[in-house]
């Protein structure tokens, strides 16, 4: 992106502050320059008036356009719609208009969408050359993080990407907190055949089944919570070590890290598959009476903890010669299971 234009709408003031005095002390990764020289902030603090709450968010989209009409590729940052959709819902009252669901007023929906329909890209007139668009980002923030309120309904029916942040995975210290079960892409089946034209059918079979071992683990924590770990088969333990390394070694990532807060798609394709191979791995040695705690604390774990901060140029190097470890040291726990 060239310019992003970070609205903050309903913010308190403190927030506003914060952003104002730490943006300018960013550096902008593309040429190193303080970030604040590409950024546009709509600063509309929760004391301001309720009309000013509603405008910001016009204001912002507004200002985006007119980069984008200068040929620019614009990010646009509401934060949040939910305190827009409430200054809505404020003056809908006192215009005495018919309210709609839990008091927002019954254009809601037709709001929202006026709002994310003005994103894209567009062919600048005047130049056949010239070509803009505007990303627009939309932070939602229900009361109590129920997600079932018109605000969130009204935008998932809209927008074709949902990231859903969860609080207890960013307690447990896991960023991005996002969380893999709820969030959602509908671009999946556009973004198919580019997919596989660069990394063939691997990489689309890999991603359902690595959300497929996920949602595995989901409902194998309900059984350990009930009954304890113990009372899992050997299949299903691999299960729960298999997600638990998708989600530390795959999903997890350091923004403080070049190597991990910057990653191709190349490199994340060689992370999952070794992944995965360790999981295809195991369950074959286990058929053969391999010992599954001697599976699980091969010294190779430890390696692949550390996989995804393989430097971007001899990854696959790296991961070729790790494969090779795991096929060996898996093997050696195949053959002392069978000595005993």
């Amino acid at each position: 992106m060239d310019i992003v234009v970070y609205i903050g709408c309903g913010e308190r003031g403190n927030e506003m502050t914060d952003v104002l005095m730490e943006f300018p002390e960013l550096k902008d990764p593309r040429n190193g320059e303080p970030l604040m020289k590409r950024t546009v902030l709509i600063a509309n603090t929760s004391d301001m008036p309720v009309a000013a709450r509603e405008a910001s968010i016009y204001t912002g989209i507004t200002i985006a356009e007119y980069f984008r009409d200068m040929g620019y590729d614009v990010a646009v940052l509401a934060d949040s719609t939910s305190r827009w959709a409430e200054a809505l819902r404020e003056m809908s009252g006192r215009l005495e208009e018919m309210p709609g669901e839990e008091g927002y007023p019954a254009y809601l929906a037709s709001r929202l969408a006026q709002f994310y329909e003005r994103a894209g890209v567009v062919q600048c007139m005047g130049a056949d050359d010239r070509r803009g668009s505007v990303t627009a980002i939309g932070a939602v923030s229900p009361p109590g993080g129920d997600i079932s309120e018109p605000v969130s309904q009204a935008t998932m029916r809209i927008v074709k990407v949902f990231w859903a942040l969860d609080s207890s995975l960013a307690y447990a210290r896991h960023f991005p907190a996002i969380n893999w079960l709820t969030s959602y892409s509908l671009y999946l089946d556009t973004l198919r055949a580019w997919y596989t034209e660069q990394f063939g059918e691997k990489y689309m079979q890999n991603r359902e089944k690595a959300m497929h071992i996920l949602q595995e683990e989901s409902e194998l924590q309900e059984i350990v919570r009930l009954v304890g770990q113990d009372a899992l088969s050997a299949s299903d333990r691999l299960t729960m070590e298999t997600a638990k390394s998708i989600r530390e070694d795959f999903l997890q990532q350091n923004a403080f890290v070049d190597e991990d807060a910057y990653s191709s798609y190349a490199k994340q394709f060689r992370l999952l598959d070794m992944v995965l191979e360790y999981d295809v791995l195991c369950r074959e040695a286990l058929a053969k009476g391999a010992d599954m705690n001697a599976l699980f604390a091969i010294p190779v774990r430890e390696k692949l903890g550390r996989a995804k901060m393989a430097d971007a140029k001899t990854f696959g190097e790296d991961y070729d010669a790790m494969i090779a470890e795991m096929k060996q040291q898996i093997a050696e726990a195949v053959a002392g299971g069978e000595e005993e």
